[in-house]
């Protein structure tokens, strides 16, 4: 066992919950709010240029959700698999994983980046453009296309590093790309009077950057795992581990574009006004939602490093505190929202009907907020330790098997108002639903911890310093 392994075994066995899980999840956290607010400041900065380019934005989340559906499913997906193997002290068989997740997501991440350029004007439309809104989609679209690939390997190798425990190299590369975009948003924009063009620029440069840091933590032996060719050896059966285990990321991702082109369609009618409302919503929703994602990626490398290594007390231990932790530090936020919904959407858009629309929504939304734990606690938990099946239902329900069917059939019954309130309905059907999924699990999982080889390893060395 050399230190690095020593540390995180340390880290990851040793640390008390209730200190682990915030230190994991703080770099987290800081890394999904940096990219959500400069996916806030594209919105309002672009928001200055009109409703209609305002709405531009709302179309190409569906986009951007393809691109990490690819790389939240290798990432995922290898990250889980590399946790358990480290767990187990196969450090070889994590190396391999790393490499094949990586170099597949590169692959897979070029195809709709070409196809999207190609058939750009059809995919727009499809997307949910209006006349109005088609020609601010296509100027921005492109950007988002060219910088699919580098959101794509930046998802697989963040979410390499914080299986590994490694939360805050993870962070420092995702932070400064954030950074970086909201920087270069003015710039680009005004300074250069480039408008649309320079939000979109920003963006793509910023995914690149970022994506090359974070590819630095690597090439640079600051994360246990490597990824390098000669690791990049097919293996047909650890292709399909990875991608069993990343198959609830790819389904819940994917959901997220599919919901996100139904919102716009099922917004259409209502006018532009009410898909720029809808889109800031969503975006505020998904900044709050992301302190929870952080939270639960906090949660994921102690749930599986401990499953591999068999330590079932902890993993009990380690999901009570996080759910707790993240119903309070939601609570908060959702009451936030609640409380001040016009001063927070006239943020994006001063425009009476976007901000009509929008109160309804977001207050709606805060409901949903509230009861986001138990699903996302319990989506993350089944596919941390490879219970990709179930995982992957969990994926499926807040997004897709409730959301989309919800949103197709509540606007025709109640009009706008079903619309704005299709999001809450879903949380809450999703909550009901996994509440005994999760109580089903623990009553099965082992009550007793088990020794395992890399316990062995660090008691000899224990025992050898002495």
């Amino acid at each position: 066992m050399d230190i690095k392994e020593k540390k995180q075994y340390e880290k990851l066995i040793l640390t008390p919950v209730n200190k682990l899980i915030p230190q994991l999840a703080i770099p987290t956290i800081i890394s999904m709010l940096i990219t959500n607010i400069y996916n806030l400041v594209d919105a309002f900065f672009v928001g200055k240029l009109g409703t209609s380019a305002s709405a531009s934005v709302g179309i190409l989340i569906s986009v951007q959700a393809i691109f990490q559906a690819i790389g939240f499913m290798y990432g995922h997906g290898s990250g889980s698999n590399i946790s358990v193997f480290l767990g187990m002290g196969k450090q070889k068989e994590a190396h391999k994983t790393a490499s094949l997740g990586f170099y597949s997501a590169l692959i897979f991440s070029i195809v709709p980046m070409i196809l999207g350029l190609i058939f750009l004007t059809p995919f727009m439309r499809f997307l949910g453009s209006t006349d109005t809104i088609l020609p601010f989609a296509k100027r921005y679209g492109i950007y988002i296309l060219i910088s699919g690939p580098a959101l794509s390997l930046s998802c697989v190798l963040n979410n390499i590093m914080r299986y590994e425990g490694k939360a805050f190299y993870a962070m420092i590369g995702l932070v400064s790309g954030g950074v970086l975009n909201m920087i270069g948003d003015p710039i680009f924009m005004f300074g250069f009077n480039m408008g649309i063009d320079g939000a979109g620029l920003s963006t793509a440069l910023s995914q690149y950057i970022s994506l090359g840091i974070l590819a630095y933590m690597f090439w640079s032996g600051k994360t246990i795992s490597k990824i390098k060719i000669k690791y990049l050896v097919w293996d047909a059966h650890r292709f399909m581990i990875i991608i069993k285990n990343g198959l609830p990321s790819l389904i819940r991702q994917l959901l997220n574009s599919l919901s996100a082109m139904m919102l716009n369609v099922s917004a259409m009618p209502y006018g532009d006004a009410a898909i720029a409302a809808m889109t800031i919503v969503g975006r505020v929703s998904m900044f709050v939602g992301s302190t929870m994602i952080g939270i639960g990626q906090g949660f994921q490398p102690v749930s599986s490093y401990n499953y591999g290594a068999k330590k079932y007390k902890r993993i009990r231990n380690a999901f009570k505190f996080t759910f707790i932790l993240a119903e309070i530090v939601l609570g908060i936020l959702a009451i936030v929202c609640f409380v001040f919904p016009v001063e927070i959407i006239r943020i994006f858009r001063d425009d009476p009907k976007v901000i009509e629309i929008g109160v309804v929504a977001l207050r709606f939304n805060c409901i949903a907020i509230i009861v986001q734990p138990i699903g996302v606690l319990a989506n993350m938990l089944f596919q941390s330790i490879g219970k990709s099946k179930i995982a992957s239902f969990a994926a499926s329900l807040r997004s897709g098997l409730y959301y989309i069917p919800i949103l197709i059939i509540m606007p025709k019954l109640i009009g706008i108002t079903g619309l704005q309130s299709a999001q809450m309905i879903a949380d809450l059907l999703t909550a009901i639903t996994c509440i005994p999924l999760v109580f089903a699990f623990f009553k099965k999982l082992p009550k007793v911890d088990e020794k395992v080889q890399i316990d062995e390893v660090y008691l000899r060395q224990d025992d050898t310093r002495i």
